[in-house]
């Protein structure tokens, strides 16, 4: 079966305000301000403990150690209100029906820990549209380890010859390299990274244009 495996923080949904706010009610426990704000999108897609370094890097008096003691307060926090700002970029939903609809079987490969994205995705009532779920702690590797990739596939009962992923960073795109197949970067997620500078066998601009991206690589 042709298999189109999604990331899921930055490609399907924006995930950045829930994520900023976990960490900032993190700050304030400590009496702190909040330390990040809507500029910090890209480094909310990069996990817990990278907000957290960027936020205790503007105050003094934080280091690594504060940052372990405050990551399952983060996680904790972001598991009690996981959907209040996050939504799906513009025809994400629509082009994965469209997908499936086209014979494709579609699944979620993210380094957000498991649990956390099956919270979110059922809270946003879509977790069965997806064939598979495997997340950062699903497996005792993860992106850009291609077996993290691979084993997503298989458990979707697709074929790793004919999958491709579609995602929005260096992460996805070395993650594709590394397993020998194809990747669809978008261009409109808020990371850090350029993802035309990361030459993926495909860009799209907007979900509308995936189904032909994914048509013309993978068939």
């Amino acid at each position: 079966m042709r298999t189109v495996v999604f990331d899921l923080d930055g490609t399907l949904a924006d995930t950045s305000g829930d994520l900023l706010a976990a960490a900032n009610s993190c700050f304030r426990g400590l009496g702190l301000d909040d330390l990040l704000t809507p500029a910090d999108r890209g480094t909310a897609l990069k996990g817990g403990r990278a907000m957290l370094r960027l936020g205790f890097s503007r105050v003094t008096g934080y280091g690594e150690d504060e940052v372990d003691r405050q990551y399952q307060a983060l996680l904790d926090a972001y598991a009690l209100a996981i959907d209040t700002h996050t939504v799906f970029y513009p025809g994400a939903m629509e082009a994965v029906r469209a997908l499936k609809d086209d014979g494709y079987v579609v699944a979620i490969c993210t380094n957000k820990p498991e649990a956390l994205a099956h919270t979110l995705l059922t809270s946003l009532g879509v977790r069965d549209e997806f064939a598979a779920l495997l997340g950062a702690d699903s497996l005792p590797v993860r992106k850009p380890d291609p077996e993290h990739l691979f084993e997503t596939v298989r458990r979707a009962g697709g074929h790793i010859d004919k999958s491709i992923l579609i995602g929005d960073t260096v992460t996805d795109r070395d993650t594709s390299k590394n397993a020998g197949r194809p990747s669809i970067l978008v261009t409109f997620g808020p990371g850090d990274d350029d993802v035309r500078d990361l030459k993926p066998e495909g860009l799209i601009g907007h979900f509308d244009e995936l189904h032909g991206e994914v048509r013309r690589l993978i068939g």
